[in-house]
């Protein structure tokens, strides 16, 4: 099956970098692109994580390398870009991936958290995307930012996140028109609830961490679902990809019925104190 991806897709051969891909989403997009023969370049904060990861995913591929920084810093993103090339030699494919949640009444926050969510959402796209993107120019490759249905249509306890999210649409149409005439595609994919990793944490009103309760029942996309959606997006080098039943319905609703869509969610407000993509 592996042998059958790899020769059936135009990603074979392609050298993809995955921001915050030592687990969860990112992990299963890297893990998806190596199975249809991409090199892949995966990164993170966690060394011993970001270790195990490549372990899973040499498996798979031997062209596979970790890079563990803080793409939070200019100084992190520049680092990334530069250990793909100086490991595969160009860079196809980046995945704009990492990120960090939030939970709590804006009225309740702590100001730091908006840099924190947006340092750990955009300033890590920009981080990595800025240094990279003469390369993708030189490849013609593919830009990806990864959102959330939280990026359609702002969230109740989400404000920041939803905030940060949206600018990820802001940028990517910047950028696709900037870029219109060097043929690098640029995509956007939003994001429904997914299944996450044990472990997994968002921010608190007061900035601290605490753990995300596991998602699963009805509306909960695989891992793998997501990561096989985010490559074909790749793959038909599509703009606009919007994943899960309640994400299709959010963007479409959204424009024509507004007020529709904020009646339900006053309905089901209890619900988003209760998760958090």
């Amino acid at each position: 099956m592996t042998k059958l991806l790899k020769n059936g897709s135009p990603l074979n051969g392609k050298v993809a970098v995955i921001t915050g891909s030592a687990r969860g989403i990112g992990k299963a997009i890297a893990t998806e692109l190596a199975h249809r023969g991409a090199k892949v370049v995966i990164s993170g904060r966690n060394e011993e994580r970001l270790r195990m990861a490549e372990v899973d995913i040499r498996q798979i591929t031997p062209d596979v390398t970790s890079v563990c920084c803080d793409i939070s810093t200019t100084e992190g993103g520049k680092y990334l870009s530069d250990e793909a090339i100086k490991a595969f030699g160009t860079i196809d494919i980046l995945i704009n991936n990492a990120g960090l949640s939030m939970r709590g009444n804006l009225a309740d926050l702590d100001p730091a958290i908006f840099r924190t969510i947006f340092e750990a959402n955009v300033f890590t796209a920009a981080n990595v995307t800025i240094p990279a993107i003469r390369h993708l120019r030189n490849s013609k490759g593919s830009l990806v930012f990864i959102s959330s249905v939280s990026g359609i249509r702002g969230l109740p306890y989400q404000s920041v996140y939803s905030a940060a999210k949206m600018s990820l649409r802001a940028l990517a149409e910047s950028v696709r028109i900037e870029e219109r005439d060097s043929g690098l595609h640029v995509g956007l994919v939003y994001v429904g609830y997914t299944e996450n990793d044990p472990g997994k944490e968002t921010i608190s009103a007061d900035g601290s961490r605490i753990p995300i309760s596991k998602r699963t029942g009805r509306g909960v996309m695989g891992q793998r679902s997501v990561a096989e959606a985010v490559v074909r997006s790749v793959e038909k080098r599509r703009f606009i990809t919007v994943l899960s039943p309640l994400g299709k319905l959010t963007a479409f609703i959204q424009p024509l019925f507004p007020r529709l869509v904020e009646m339900v969610l006053v309905r089901n407000i209890g619900r988003f104190m209760r998760h958090s993509h």
